[in-house]
């Protein structure tokens, strides 16, 4: 039997902007993820199965990888790699431009002010101005936008966005626990823990009770403090296109990761 082998995350983990990136229809095989899967043992019979979503934030991700790990057959193992705090998943009224007819992850990007700074740092990329006009486009058609808008005018802030973050990550550690699927976690920007060098787990005794519900032996991370893809490929000054590390960083990427996979997964 065919046991499926799980990445989720956002474009990091789908591969926006790598050497085989098709306008985004397809997920990239030169992401980490996909090189993490060729190392696995290959006398096995694994389907590689990314749920990615670009732009997707943490609870996105946990469900995703959620809907892939319960109704998808017989699982292997997964690995995610967690993104920013700010973005939010959304189930809004049924349309058919919104994923699954009802889910959207929306992000600050999504609102008059974030859309300006969308484009710059777009500038120069043809292919993902007009993915995001698409996008912009879609959203207005469809009432996120204006969602977006009061989201983020109103109740978004980054205490709340840490409860949602760290509860979707425990929720979907507690899954894969349960089920006894064996997981690796890792991070695309260590905002997700900290503002600066600040823990966000020192705000309360609540949050600090919700971080310590995380099983962080299941993890890699990039470096001290909980250091990001993201920021790793950003520190060591790897090739980058509009606003993505490219084929390199992602190559060398596995090769950090290679011994914790091992450990956590790729003799399993």
């Amino acid at each position: 039997m065919t046991s499926k082998f799980i990445t989720g995350g956002c474009s990091f983990t789908f591969g926006h902007e790598l050497s085989d990136d098709q306008e985004g229809k397809f997920p990239s095989q030169k992401s980490w993820g996909h090189g993490l899967y060729t190392h696995l043992r290959q006398s096995e019979n694994r389907e590689f199965l990314c749920v990615a979503s670009p732009g997707a934030g943490n609870p996105s991700i946990a469900r995703r990888v959620f809907n892939a790990v319960a109704n998808g057959g017989e699982i292997g193992s997964v690995c995610v790699m967690w993104s920013f705090l700010s973005r939010y998943d959304w189930a809004m009224p049924r349309h058919k431009l919104l994923e699954q007819t009802r889910w959207a992850s929306i992000s600050p990007w999504d609102t008059d002010a974030g859309n300006e700074e969308a484009f710059r740092e777009m500038q120069g990329s043809e292919v993902q101005q007009q993915q995001w006009i698409t996008r912009e486009n879609q959203f207005k058609e469809t009432g996120v936008k204006d969602l977006a808008e009061a989201i983020y005018k109103y109740g978004a802030n980054e205490y709340h966005e840490t409860y949602l973050s760290w509860k979707s990550i425990i929720w979907l550690q507690n899954l894969l626990e349960k089920k006894k699927i064996p997981f690796m976690f890792t991070l695309a920007d260590n905002s997700l823990f900290y503002r600066d060098t600040t823990p966000h787990s020192e705000q309360d005794s609540f949050l600090k009770a919700l971080y310590n519900e995380i099983d962080f032996s299941k993890w890699f991370s990039f470096g001290e403090r909980m250091m990001g893809f993201n920021q790793w490929a950003l520190l060591n000054d790897y090739e980058r296109g509009t606003t993505h590390p490219l084929d390199k960083a992602h190559e060398d990427a596995v090769q950090l990761m290679l011994p914790t996979f091992e450990k956590l997964i790729g003799g399993k």
